[in-house]
């Protein structure tokens, strides 16, 4: 049989994608890649998921997401029909036509981009490449990974892309939670390496996404969505930081934030919170930071505004003791404090980098005692940064039970909680979200902070 061209390879891949044939493999089930497995299965793909983990793997196979926000019902019908099948076999990592990386990219202690993941990733579809496959990095990185660091591993192989394998980055999009938006209605950044790899990435991408966004390379993509992270760190930074000058001088940002959202251009607005949660806006401004240092660059204001956010859970457990010494004439130490929401946004069960892991830890270290309550987050599973309060379980509101604190800090605005009742049993409430005026109830023991 003759070899087959670059370009005829191209083209047969482009083919099966229209035809459906093209088998998607996802490497990843987590937030981002179980979201995508689902949008190309009801696009027509068949997938093959890869996880490290067992149990998830397992628990895929059952047709059971393990994310309160992501129906199981198409995940199911899919895996009883043969068209979805997770494994942690990496060894069939050549069966697929195409290959998403979707695999965390933390940050270590020191605030430096942690590509293992990413690393032993391209190492694993090293060791099972073959010619013609199609490779796309999905994880939140900065300018130049996919270039730099995916790109050589794979090609220790002998194979190189734009002649023997296909290789782009697609930055994800996700939101979990958002009811408006979910990965088939959120456009989707594309960038590849080569005419060819870019082309397949917008077929592929483009089945099962309501737009592809073309753009010149891979670091460009890997720029974008950095880009989107860092506006949105960078102004909830200038929130958090006003909040703090109009409390001084006794105007509630919130009301300034409601009526200044008004004005039908020129403003966007951002609210502050308790620190930042998730796996982007925490993490991704350092990725760029970092990689700015290697031109010769400061980023002053990524870095600044890292320094705002990432001082707002101190500054919270200093507006908690204040309100205890105000209105009991007593400080943390010895006192029983309610956290009320442990995921780092409301309505969903994602852990990740939640401000409230955080708040528990500043509280204890004062000398207090502390419970939580998420109707969406059981118990605290192991992360990290927190293993300290992995196992830790939230605690059921009987009649009763909210009065037995000493204060109860809001971190977290589940919709699935009466804050009418919360208000009226406090003795006294922090809220860090607006949550209680915002539902309609508004109190003497209500401190906004």
């Amino acid at each position: 049989m003759n070899e087959i061209l670059p370009d005829e390879a191209a083209k047969r891949l482009l083919q099966r994608v229209r035809d459906r044939s093209f088998r998607v493999g996802v490497i990843g089930l987590g937030y981002v890649g179980v979201p995508l497995a689902l949008a190309a299965l009801r696009a027509g793909f068949d997938v093959l998921g890869f996880d490290i983990n067992p149990a998830r793997v397992s628990e895929l196979n059952a047709g059971r997401t393990g994310i309160k926000h992501i129906q199981a019902d198409d995940l199911a019908m899919a895996a009883r029909a043969g068209r979805f099948l997770a494994t942690d076999d990496f060894s069939r990592l050549d069966e697929p036509d195409g290959l998403i990386i979707c695999v965390p990219t933390p940050l270590t202690r020191h605030r430096e981009p942690d590509l293992s993941f990413v690393v032993q990733t391209a190492e694993a579809i090293a060791g099972r490449l073959r010619k013609g496959q199609f490779i796309a990095l999905e994880s939140t990185t900065y300018p130049g990974t996919t270039e730099e660091i995916l790109k050589p591993i794979l090609e220790r192989t002998g194979l190189k892309s734009q002649k023997d394998f296909y290789l782009a980055f697609s930055p994800e999009r996700e939101d979990p939670g958002n009811l408006r938006f979910g990965t088939a209605s959120i456009p989707k950044v594309v960038g590849g390496d080569g005419p060819e790899a870019l082309a397949i990435a917008q077929a592929l991408y483009g089945e099962f996404v309501v737009q592809t966004v073309p753009v010149s390379s891979t670091s460009v993509a890997e720029a974008v969505k950095l880009t989107e992270n860092i506006f949105r760190s960078v102004n909830i930074a200038l929130v958090n930081e006003l909040k703090l000058i109009y409390a001084a001088m006794g105007i509630d940002i919130w009301e300034v934030i409601e009526a200044a959202k008004t004005k039908p251009f020129g403003f966007m607005p951002f609210y502050p919170g308790p620190g930042l949660g998730g796996h982007c806006i925490p993490i991704d401004p350092f990725y760029l930071s970092w990689k700015a240092r290697e031109y010769g660059i400061t980023a002053r204001f990524i870095e600044l505004a890292g320094e705002i956010n990432t001082a707002m859970p101190h500054l919270v457990v200093e507006r908690l003791a204040q309100g205890l010494d105000q209105r009991f004439a007593r400080g943390l130490n010895g006192a029983r404090i309610l956290v009320f929401g442990a995921s780092y946004k409301k309505n969903v069960d994602d852990m990740r980098e939640s401000p409230s892991l955080r708040l528990i830890e500043l509280i204890e270290q004062r000398g207090a005692q502390t419970s939580y309550h998420d109707p969406h987050v059981p118990i605290i599973p192991q992360t990290r940064e927190h293993g300290g309060l992995a196992g830790r379980r939230s605690i059921d509101l009987a009649p009763g039970t909210i009065g037995d604190f000493d204060a109860v800090l809001i971190a977290t605005d589940h919709d699935a909680v009466d804050y009418k009742r919360l208000v009226t049993e406090a003795r006294l409430v922090i809220d860090t979200r607006n949550a209680c005026e915002r539902h309609g109830v508004l109190a003497a023991n209500v401190i906004k902070a």
